[in-house]
């Protein structure tokens, strides 16, 4: 079978993952296009990628099967956009846009021209995660009650720290949940199958001015973190916290799904173990595909012992986005419909954090996967 032809818009630390992700897939990676001719060639030269290209338009007319969008947040609906009218599979960074009315707009659109698209919950595919999955859908095992956790960086807790995502002009209202909370939302509905529906939100800063592109010195717009509570259609309470200013966390994600029947705890950190708790005993269970019941597939090709890591996880992704271009049934790949219901609870977060109080999440979006 021919590889599929792969372009990746955007040249940044996520590009060149995208990029390393398609090629482990089996993918060719045959174009680049960066904010400038000169740094879609260089990038292209870095990745090992056919040629840079001047824009999606000229890449999209030299003949690609996927695209892969991973620029700032507020230029991914643009891209976007551009791949689905061409009728080209899209593989968007989240978040799939800065408003849910756009990520609403785009996923209606690949919809309606059935074009395959996938947004990376990467975290998804650690086979610890789906063991937890798995455990808590068996028939008769009663559901978590108490849902929780924490994701949790440092990347900026230095004040002269900053990035393109410090602006809400390039990064969107909300800057720590919306760039990481909203995979620990993503992993709590994929988990336990229940939908996040009200939240009460608090956001704060940690430094109120950071270093601008231009040299000079600016107000901070959005939260450095973030304090949710949160209820679900399954009767369940919870809470996330969410910091990019924590010294010391590098990319701490972690979960505490817990119930009458037994508790499940994940840290990403960590990710070959899954501690479950039970009221007699309580365990460790590593990941093992060898083991009676262990979840099969991509997630959990490797033998035990060999660890699993993010680097596989996005691979594994890619994989499965690539599998259902070639029309294989693929039925946990996040979409484009999972990337509107990531827009809709960050909405309502936003929405708690200015107004106060608690918010109801829209209801007029897709189940996620």
């Amino acid at each position: 079978m021919d590889k599929l032809r792969v372009a990746v818009i955007g040249t940044g630390f996520m590009g060149a993952v995208h990029a390393r992700s398609a090629v482990t897939a089996g993918a060719e990676v045959v174009g680049v296009v960066g904010s400038t001719p000169a740094k879609g060639r260089a990038a292209a030269e870095a990745f090992g990628a056919g040629r840079g290209f001047d824009s999606v338009e000229d890449v999209l007319r030299h003949g690609v099967d996927v695209v892969h969008v991973c620029t700032p947040n507020a230029t991914h609906a643009r891209f976007a956009r551009a791949a689905l009218a061409a009728g080209v599979a899209v593989v968007c960074e989240k978040p799939l846009a800065t408003d849910v009315t756009t990520a609403r707009e785009l996923a209606a659109l690949a919809a309606e021209r059935g074009v395959i698209t996938a947004v990376p919950f990467v975290y998804r595919y650690y086979a610890s995660v789906r063991e937890a999955r798995a455990r808590l859908t068996r028939p008769g095992h009663r559901p978590p009650w108490l849902i929780h956790g924490s994701y949790l960086q440092d990347w900026l807790a230095d004040a002269q720290a900053t990035n393109w995502r410090v602006d809400p002009v390039d990064g969107g209202a909300t800057r720590a949940f919306g760039d990481i909370g909203v995979h620990w939302c993503d992993l709590a509905e994929f988990v336990t199958g229940q939908r996040i529906t009200r939240v009460n939100a608090s956001f704060a800063r940690a430094v109120a001015e950071r270093p601008a592109p231009d040299g000079t010195v600016r107000p901070v717009e959005t939260e450095d973190g973030a304090a949710v509570l949160l209820r679900t259609d399954g009767g369940a309470v919870g809470s996330v916290v969410v910091s990019q200013a924590s010294a010391g966390y590098k990319n701490a994600l972690s979960f505490s799904f817990d119930g009458p029947d037994a508790s499940y705890a994940f840290r990403q950190e960590t990710p070959e173990s899954l501690w479950i708790g039970g009221r007699e005993a309580n365990q460790v269970l590593l990941r093992d595909p060898g083991r009676p019941q262990a979840p099969t597939g991509r997630s959990a090709a490797l033998p035990a012992g060999h660890p699993q890591g993010y680097y596989e996880c996005f691979a594994d992704l890619a994989a499965d986005a690539y599998a259902a271009v070639r029309g294989e049934r693929v039925p946990d790949l996040p979409t484009f419909a999972d990337g509107l219901r990531a827009a809709a609870i960050t909405q309502a977060v936003v929405d708690s954090a200015r107004d106060g109080g608690w918010a109801d999440v829209a209801t007029d979006v897709p189940q996620a996967a």
